[in-house]
């Protein structure tokens, strides 16, 4: 197991691109919900990790606006998984003080999942532990989009001045409002891409790149790349 320097911090919020489910599946011949259901074994590892380690806030891409694309069998398994997630992991999460939040358009899940997702956000609210946010047919353009759209009307409406508009406002209006930018984005299966993932948040995040299949992804790969965020030195465009 990695060491982590104890007089270095660890980051305060690490984002995950959770890749790979697909190719692990097909490397042993199962289907790709297979992958996705051994996949969600590791989300159980990395949420203890975090809990461990003193990790402020987690998040998850765990379904793109993209995703609807794929095969209805695939969507289905996977709204499966999410409804007996949320159902057998609330307990646990409430148990170990986390606080669930989820972003993106959640309007376009079946129902079934749009309230047990109410439900886990509602039973969570007052955790103030490690909080797990969950990226559910989510895109990042479309979250721009969204918040421009929203600055918009509200300078129709005469309640803003387009001048005072700063980039702090306009984080106001994502749908990550109140939650700190991630320091550390990891992205697994060895893929060197952001996907539509967190495209504002993550402007000066440090960026690690894991060859490790998210299935095979465990509490030593999470430290790995915490170890790599520690070595580098975050300079915010200065020197």
């Amino acid at each position: 197991m990695t060491a982590l320097d104890p007089d270095k911090e660890i980051p305060r919020h690490i984002a995950i691109i959770m890749d790979g489910n697909g190719r692990w599946a097909a490397a042993r011949d199962l289907p790709r919900r297979e992958g996705h259901r051994a996949g969600a074994e590791s989300v159980e590892d990395v949420l203890r990790a975090c809990g461990d380690l003193g990790v402020d806030y987690l998040t998850l891409y765990a379904f793109s606006s993209e995703n609807w694309k794929r095969p209805e069998s695939e969507i289905d398994a996977l709204m499966g998984l999410l409804a007996h997630f949320l159902q057998e992991k609330t307990p646990t999460l409430m148990k170990n003080n986390i606080r669930l939040r989820v972003i993106g358009h959640l309007e376009r899940l079946p129902e079934r999942n749009r309230r047990q997702v109410r439900e886990s956000i509602e039973r969570t609210a007052a955790n103030d532990g490690l909080t797990l946010v969950v990226a559910l047919s989510y895109g990042s353009r479309e979250e721009i989009v969204d918040a421009a759209r929203a600055l918009m009307r509200k300078a129709k409406a005469g309640v803003l001045d387009p001048e005072d508009l700063d980039g702090a406002t306009f984080a106001e209006h994502l749908h990550t409002a109140g939650i700190p930018d991630p320091d550390l984005l990891v992205r697994t299966s060895g893929e060197c891409r952001v996907s539509n993932f967190l495209l504002w948040q993550i402007s000066y995040a440090e960026i690690v790149i894991s060859e490790v299949l998210w299935p095979d992804f465990r509490r030593e790969h999470l430290e790995a790349a915490i170890a790599e965020y520690q070595r580098r030195h975050r300079r915010f465009g200065g020197l």
